[in-house]
């Protein structure tokens, strides 16, 4: 894995890398190399792993769950 430990980072830099790479997720999926693509998503699971061992009861959107999903049909 490249980069910071995902645990070394401040909130505000674990927030900023989580936004990054959630902006880059597209254009490495379509157009990047096998192993661009294998250090995207390396990256991007230690950073949500670190984000969810800092926020475990994190706050859930009702929306966001099935129950949610089903009234608004």
């Amino acid at each position: 894995m490249s980069g910071v430990n995902p645990g070394e980072l401040s909130e505000d830099d674990l927030f900023r890398e989580l936004q990054h790479l959630h902006e880059t997720r597209s254009a490495t999926l379509r157009h990047g190399s096998d192993d661009a693509l294998r250090a995207h998503t390396e990256r991007t699971q230690a950073l949500e792993e670190e984000y969810l061992r800092r926020y475990p009861s994190r706050e859930v959107d009702p929306g966001r769950l099935r129950e949610g999903a089903r009234a608004r049909t």
